[in-house]
């Protein structure tokens, strides 16, 4: 990695344009401006929908990075002929290699003024690394968890949620890095937790299956959580206390699942051309809550990346790792798999592993693959876990039946391995691989069955 080189002890600007004060020593990540985009497509939409991966950052890692730090007053009609005119000049830059940007959502910092750079200094509540690359116009989101066990320099054992308050985006992108085999570390962006309230009200709410009841107060962080569970449009207010509720008996990890699930609810609702109108008091109302090392230009052309951008092309995965055991270590940590982290950073980072005996394929009987009935019919996956084991896959197990009916069966890549996601597609013949870590917490893959069932052998019977 190439290190964050930090010119002052305070934090670096905030989304307002003023100089970071600190910068990453980087070739440069865009290209000249060049002609808008063809008017004949839609690419401010795909253009939001990148802006989304960074928006919601999930969930409380949410970050208005590639859309947030216009100047205020840039988008007014009377100097520039209407918002979506300046939005398809200032596009005319380009992403010309692949970049990865360390994204932070800090905790609230008690005795820190709204807007001040103290706002900063708190614990990552939520960390995760972002790859944006032009080549193949996609977007690989991994989520670390706040509990991660990490080694400090001069601070010994302790959760990677404690580098930034330790030493700042330095010392995060550094420890980051150094965990996941030297990726490189382009950007980084901070956002204050206070700014996800205002955003999800600014976008009208966000639709999310609340799965069980949730009830907690953290009076230290001013957050009391009192949620029912069922399908419901959540405003700013709940959709926080859903994204960080953390008593579920999962802990942080059950939350990064419910931070991915809200960031493609999100992601639905940010890239709603209805939302376009009101991009000027996003970007008023996101300001205050920015601190990055991101130039104007470079966001500019990070959100231009996303005009091409499809559905299949954005990945989600959480570092794969377990829980400590309660007599192993003092706190309560995640510890890393290191096979799981050489998967994910070679297929979703494309950096290869540090050393050459880590495996990065199973074979189908060493895939854990957990099935989920979500077809509203009993019975549907002991025919799933019958034809699975007529195609050689023969550990598989089944779990509690999902609260919401879904049309189509979703291949969940729980622990990032999207090949074996893809040929388990490829024998059944149906499903939609979905690249995010919202399945069974224990599996490789979970296969969470749909209205399509049917599509299945008519051979396969129930017991």
């Amino acid at each position: 990695m190439e290190p964050i080189e930090t010119q002052s002890e305070s934090p670096s600007s905030n989304a307002s344009g003023q100089r970071p004060s600190s910068t990453v020593p980087f070739q440069p990540i865009m290209s000249l401006p060049s002609a808008p985009p063809s008017s004949d497509t839609p690419w401010i939409v795909r253009g939001l929908a990148i802006a989304a991966a960074a928006v919601t950052s999930a969930a409380l890692g949410l970050v208005m990075a590639f859309l947030v730090p216009l100047p205020t007053g840039i988008l007014s009609k009377e100097k520039t002929g209407g918002a979506e005119q300046i939005w398809r000049s200032g596009f005319g830059y380009h992403v010309s290699r692949p970049v990865n940007i360390l994204v932070m959502g800090i905790d609230r910092v008690p005795e820190a003024k709204p807007g001040s750079p103290e706002m900063f200094n708190g614990r990552s509540d939520t960390m995760l690394l972002l790859r944006v690359d032009p080549l193949n116009d996609s977007v690989s989101l991994l989520s670390i968890p706040r509990d991660t066990q990490v080694e400090l320099e001069n601070v010994g054992m302790t959760k990677i949620n404690d580098a930034n308050v330790r030493g700042g985006a330095t010392l995060a992108a550094q420890t980051v890095s150094g965990m996941l085999n030297g990726v490189q570390i382009d950007r980084y962006v901070r956002v204050s937790t206070d700014a996800f309230r205002e955003l999800v009200d600014l976008i009208g709410g966000v639709e999310v299956n609340v799965p069980q009841a949730m009830s907690y107060e953290d009076k230290t962080q001013k957050l009391k959580i009192e949620l029912s569970p069922g399908l419901q449009t959540l405003n700013g207010d709940q959709a926080e206390q859903f994204a960080r509720f953390r008593y579920d008996g999962y802990g942080d990890i059950g939350r990064v699942q419910r931070q991915q699930a809200l960031l493609r609810a999100l992601r639905k609702q940010v890239t709603n051309p209805m939302i376009i109108p009101r991009i000027p008091s996003l970007i008023q109302a996101m300001q205050k809550y920015v601190d990055t090392n991101l130039s104007f230009e470079e966001m500019l052309a990070l959100v231009s990346a996303g005009r091409r951008m499809s559905e299949g092309e954005f990945k989600m995965v959480m570092l794969p790792g377990r829980f400590s055991a309660p007599d192993e270590f003092v706190a309560s940590y995640w510890i890393m798999n290191l096979e799981g982290r050489d998967r994910v950073m070679k297929q979703y980072f494309e950096v290869e592993p540090v050393t050459t005996t880590t495996a990065t394929s199973r074979s189908a009987d060493t895939l854990r693959i957990a099935l989920q009935n979500a077809s509203g019919t009993p019975g549907v996956t002991y025919q799933v876990q019958a034809q699975l084991a007529k195609l050689g896959f023969h550990n598989v197990y089944i779990v509690e039946q999902a609260t919401q009916v879904r049309p189509e069966t979703r291949i969940i890549v729980q622990q990032g391995d999207l090949d074996a996601a893809q040929e388990i597609q490829n024998k059944l013949g149906f499903g939609k691989v979905e690249a995010d870590s919202t399945g069974e917490l224990e599996s490789d893959l979970t296969i969470k069955v749909g209205a399509d069932w049917k599509n299945l052998s008519k051979q396969t019977t129930a017991p």
